[in-house]
């Protein structure tokens, strides 16, 4: 008979055995997925004999994850934005860093009815976290994966923004004819030749499409450079994500299409981790 407290005690040293640093963590959020239980459950469980149907949940788990899967695509979700956000095969992990693009949407975009675009959606994370926010606001979110489009339009009925949100399979803003308020997106900008060199929880898990930028990291930020003016109605606003050390590259590509550059906030490791460009000529819009 093993204990529930001996079981997390032998998973945690598995876990660091294979060089996982967040082995403690891990291991306890694993074992309470097996066993269907929240942390006090967990606690006040500590002396009770394993279950059998656990155990062999717990051991798969370990399994993966001491291959260095991530937790949230072992249990198939992850919390962004205080909100649960359902993962597939086709999407990215969303990251905590991301949180960012919403702050700076949300300063940017006052309460009032928008239009916002998400390019390159994936799990839909920043378009619904910005709607949840942002209750009169409408959205269409745009990925080249019919998975991850799927996933999205998933996880907007699970939060109850189906009726907001709308997703659609195409590459970039290729026959989209309308204009935003505020355009989000988090782009593919890892340089092709420092994939490899990536942790095995990025490199291995998520989709290469979404990760890779091309031989610079700055494809995707050409191609929105290009389609955003067409895309921001007047006065509108564009926030999306930055690799680090390409702010100024970013900037320059957006200068050059017409954009002006509001700001550049930073992530909480003080990382300038998104760009926020404005379309400000014409007749102001609704999002300044």
């Amino acid at each position: 008979m093993v204990r529930i407290a001996e079981a997390l005690r032998d998973g945690t040293a598995r876990l660091a055995a294979a060089g996982i640093d967040s082995a403690v963590s891990d291991a306890r959020i694993l074992l309470m997925a097996a066993l269907g239980c929240d942390r006090t459950g967990l606690l006040s469980r500590a002396a009770e004999a394993l279950p059998d149907a656990a155990a062999a949940r717990y051991a798969g788990f370990l399994a993966r994850r001491a291959a260095h899967e991530p937790v949230s695509r072992i249990l198939g979700h992850r919390e962004f934005w205080s909100l649960d956000f359902a993962l597939g095969p086709a999407t990215l992990d969303p990251r905590p860093d991301s949180e960012t693009l919403v702050e700076a949407a949300l300063a940017a975009c006052p309460d009032r009815p928008l239009r916002v675009l998400d390019l390159g959606t994936g799990t839909g994370c920043l378009l619904l976290a910005v709607l949840h926010d942002r209750p009169a606001a409408f959205g269409l979110g745009v990925d080249r994966s019919e998975a991850a489009a799927a996933t999205a339009r998933a996880n907007a009925r699970a939060l109850g923004l189906a009726d907001r949100a709308a997703f659609l399979v195409g590459d970039w803003a290729t026959a989209l004819d309308a204009r935003f308020d505020l355009v989000l997106s988090n782009p593919p900008y890892i340089p092709e030749a420092e994939i490899a060199a990536l942790d095995p929880e990025v490199r291995d898990h998520d989709p290469h499409l979404a990760l890779s930028g091309g031989a610079d990291g700055l494809d995707a930020y050409r191609a929105l450079a290009a389609a955003l003016p067409g895309l921001l109605a007047p006065g509108g606003t564009a926030v999306v994500e930055l690799g680090i050390g390409q702010a100024a590259d970013v900037a320059a590509l957006f200068r050059a299409a017409g954009l002006d550059i509001a700001a550049t906030p930073h992530d909480l490791a003080g990382i300038p981790r998104c760009l926020v460009a404005k379309k400000e000529f014409g007749p102001a819009s609704e999002c300044r």
